[in-house]
């Protein structure tokens, strides 16, 4: 049997952030493997636009502990949605 197609996993996801967003606190930490599955950017890409200034720091919780603000990732996200509608 197959799996799901492409167009599934982006509205499995979509419906996660749905809901993440509606349920949660948006100040809730989150991990670099929950960041990469957010924008489906790749660890290099994001460290990349970090140091441009084009996407949200991550916050240090110590030494070797490196979390984002899923509030901040999610706007982020949602400002590439706007553009995309403006530039339509």
């Amino acid at each position: 049997m197959a799996g799901p197609t492409l167009s599934q996993l982006h509205q499995n996801s979509k419906a996660e952030l749905e809901r993440r967003t509606e349920t949660a606190n948006l100040r809730r930490f989150i991990k670099l493997a929950d960041v990469r599955t957010l924008t489906t950017l790749s660890t290099s890409e994001i460290y990349r636009r970090i140091a441009d200034g084009r996407f949200p720091k991550q916050v240090m919780l110590g030494p070797k502990s490196a979390v984002w603000i899923e509030a901040e990732v999610i706007s982020w996200c949602d400002s590439l949605v706007a553009l995309r509608g403006e530039a339509a």
